[in-house]
């Protein structure tokens, strides 16, 4: 995704009002963002980035205080993008046509989309992890967000009653559909990558499925009772 030249309002990045200087601060950014879909953050190395960009070492350090500061502005981008990209996708869950197949299926694609249009940006993030765990914590308030918009119209479908399990469901399976494309992004493990058509619909499938089942299930006995029969 191409970054949007006005929006450079972000910790460490130094901010411009000539167009040019700005640009070059978009390009930046994107060459990056591309770079690390084949590298580690750790071998992305800023004469590199400049190299294909065109510009002197000196310019990138004229715009960020630091490769941290780099790598900040391209995450905080890419949660930008997923919170606009999950807005417009609430606003417009109609297209879903009222059914839960065609929800569950609005929700996988966004995300997907998503995941793959940052798909180096999260790696190297993911990979980061363990030690810098502060960058990692955007895209799980993203996630988080995501099952917290996307409960109240998938509820709605479910149906009246048992809502506390039925939530529950919902949380449990954006844990698989997520927990899925992160493992998929980190390890590549197979048989299906993040780019194949069939890891969308198999996802797609496993959320409507764990729904249903939900749906289907028959009230659960409250803890401490006992049932007996004679």
């Amino acid at each position: 995704m191409q970054p949007e030249t006005a929006d450079f309002d972000l910790p460490g990045v130094t901010p411009s009002r000539q167009k040019r200087s700005r640009e070059t601060t978009a390009a930046l950014l994107k060459t990056g963002a591309e770079m690390l879909r084949t590298r580690s953050l750790a071998e992305l190395s800023i004469e590199a980035l400049c190299t294909k960009v065109g510009v002197t070492v000196g310019a990138f350090y004229s715009r960020f205080e630091s490769k941290e500061a780099y790598f900040n502005a391209l995450i905080e981008l890419a949660a930008r993008d997923g919170a606009s990209g999950l807005s417009r996708l609430i606003e417009n869950e109609h297209t879903a046509g009222g059914s839960l197949a065609g929800l569950c299926r609005l929700l996988v694609h966004g995300l997907i989309r998503w995941m793959r249009s940052h798909e180096g940006v999260l790696r190297a993030a993911l990979q980061h992890d363990d030690t810098r765990p502060s960058r990692w914590t955007p895209f799980k308030g993203l996630a988080r967000a995501a099952t917290g918009h996307a409960t109240p119209p998938l509820l709605c479908i479910m149906g009246k009653g048992r809502e506390a399990a039925k939530t529950r469901a919902i949380a449990f399976g954006f844990q698989v559909v997520l927990g899925t494309l992160v493992n998929a992004i980190l390890n590549n493990p197979g048989p299906l990558s993040i780019h194949d058509d069939e890891m969308e619909a198999r996802l797609t499938g496993c959320l409507l499925l764990l729904l249903e089942a939900e749906m289907k299930a028959p009230p659960r006995q409250a803890r401490g009772s006992r049932g007996h029969t004679k």
